[in-house]
């Protein structure tokens, strides 16, 4: 062992073991005082009361990481430094936020070089988380949609419920049990879309399950996004530009119980509504419907009662119309009198003109038509006279008595020889008297 360091001593090398004590010693020569870092955590664990933390800084461009490095906090501080940090920041110290660190080099010769963490700025952390979301915003606000959820209208009737949520989450629970068992009996129909609430794909999961309700608008009134209480760092998943873009674009109005009372996350504000807890959104949900209906109800009764006082004035308007009826009836029969009279006398007058002009109107027609009628009589004689000559030199018993005879067949008078045939009867008038004979022979 001895001839094995006195060959790297001849050949002027360094034992591992001494290159470290070296890089120890300047180390601790040159770097001899505590630095303030900025990083994030990429992982964290305890193990026999410390804490190792790998930290981590990435381009803001590409976000590749640029720069690693590892720390410790050893137990005699952690206990101090942690709580202090939850109970500010209210959120665990844990992978995937930035914090400020107070830190000393250190480079062991068993175990290289860490950062030794001293203290820890809560107050850098807080004020992270609060740049991100306000540059979330602020990218909305550009965009000009960071209210338009907001200034949908709410359904009044806002009964069909889509939830996202965890379905087996307490939050959930209370959620359904307070809003379907609601003390007024007022009826809701919800529908669960389930989404992780809390970790990794928080913000994923929210965006799937609205991608599934906007399949289905016409079932539903409103959204309700809903999770029991948890730790802060929680909200993170509800700091995304994607999911504050999907809320705010969305065409159904949102209602946000995420379960924090002081904490409002990005989700939050870019919502139509936001309550406290699940149950509070239970309860905001009730109390619409319930004004709703209280609404409906006074407005019936406004109807009734405008109803029942025009029907009131109606009434009492009749009764006057009824009060005035007999002397109105009086006062327009004797009017109706008074003008059938009037009418009478001038119908009589009328008539009387009537008669008189029509009496004289026949005198004088009469006048005028009996030379016509006398005359029209006499041409009427003449031509009956006329007429009787005529008809006397037509009576076919003037032949007969000159003489001529008339043959009929079968009561016809015979003209034609052809239309008789041998054997047929003729008969022969005569002035005085008939004679039948046979026909033996026709000549033609």
């Amino acid at each position: 062992m001895e001839r094995g360091k006195d060959e790297i001593s001849a050949r002027g090398a360094l034992s591992l073991y001494e290159l470290n004590t070296l890089v120890a010693e300047t180390i601790a020569t040159t770097l001899d005082r505590d630095f303030w870092v900025v990083a994030e955590l990429s992982d964290v664990h305890e193990r026999g009361g410390h804490c190792y933390m790998d930290l981590i800084e990435k381009d803001e461009r590409s976000n590749t990481p640029i720069a690693r490095a590892q720390a410790r906090c050893w137990r005699s501080r952690w206990m101090l430094v942690k709580m202090h940090f939850e109970r500010t920041t209210r959120q665990p110290f844990a992978a995937g936020i930035k914090v400020m660190l107070k830190v000393r080099a250190q480079f062991h010769e068993n175990y290289g070089f860490s950062w030794i963490v001293s203290d820890v700025d809560p107050s850098y952390t807080m004020g992270d988380m609060a740049r991100r979301r306000q540059e979330i915003l602020r990218t909305l606000q550009e965009e000009g949609v960071i209210d338009d959820n907001k200034q949908l209208p709410m359904p009044m009737f806002a009964q069909r419920i889509a939830v996202i949520s965890s379905q087996g989450a307490a939050g959930y629970g209370d959620f359904q049990h307070q809003l379907l068992a609601n003390e007024y009996g007022l009826r809701f129909v919800t529908t669960l879309f389930p989404s992780i609430m809390q970790g990794e794909g928080v913000s994923q999961g929210i965006v799937a399950a609205l991608n599934a309700i906007n399949h289905r608008l016409d079932e539903f009134d409103v959204v309700v996004i809903i999770r029991g209480g948890g730790a802060t760092s929680d909200l993170s998943g509800f700091d995304t530009l994607e999911l504050a873009r999907h809320v705010a674009n969305f065409p159904l109005p949102i209602i946000t119980g995420i379960g924090h009372d002081r904490d409002e996350c990005v989700l939050d504000i870019v919502a139509h509504q936001r309550v406290k807890t699940p149950t509070a959104a239970a309860v905001f949900l009730v109390e619409h419907l319930k004004r709703v209906a209280e609404h409906i109800q006074e407005l019936q009764q406004t109807v009734t009662n405008r109803v029942r006082l025009a029907m009131e004035r109606e009434r009492m308007r009749l009764l006057r119309l009824g009060s005035l009826i007999p002397q109105k009836v009086g006062t327009t029969l004797m009017g109706e009198r008074n003008r059938v009279g009037m009418l009478t006398a001038r119908i009589d007058g009328a008539m009387k003109n009537t008669v008189v002009n029509q009496r004289h109107r026949i005198q004088m027609l009469h006048q005028r038509l009996w030379p016509l009628a006398q005359y029209r009589l006499s041409e009427e004689r003449h031509r009956i006279d006329m007429l009787t000559q005529r008809v006397k030199t037509l009576d076919p018993d003037l032949p007969l008595k000159r003489g001529y005879s008339i043959t009929l067949h079968n009561g016809h008078v015979l003209r034609d020889a052809s239309s008789i045939q041998p054997g047929d009867i003729i008969t022969t008038r005569l002035a005085n008297g008939t004679i039948e004979s046979t026909t033996l022979n026709i000549e033609h």
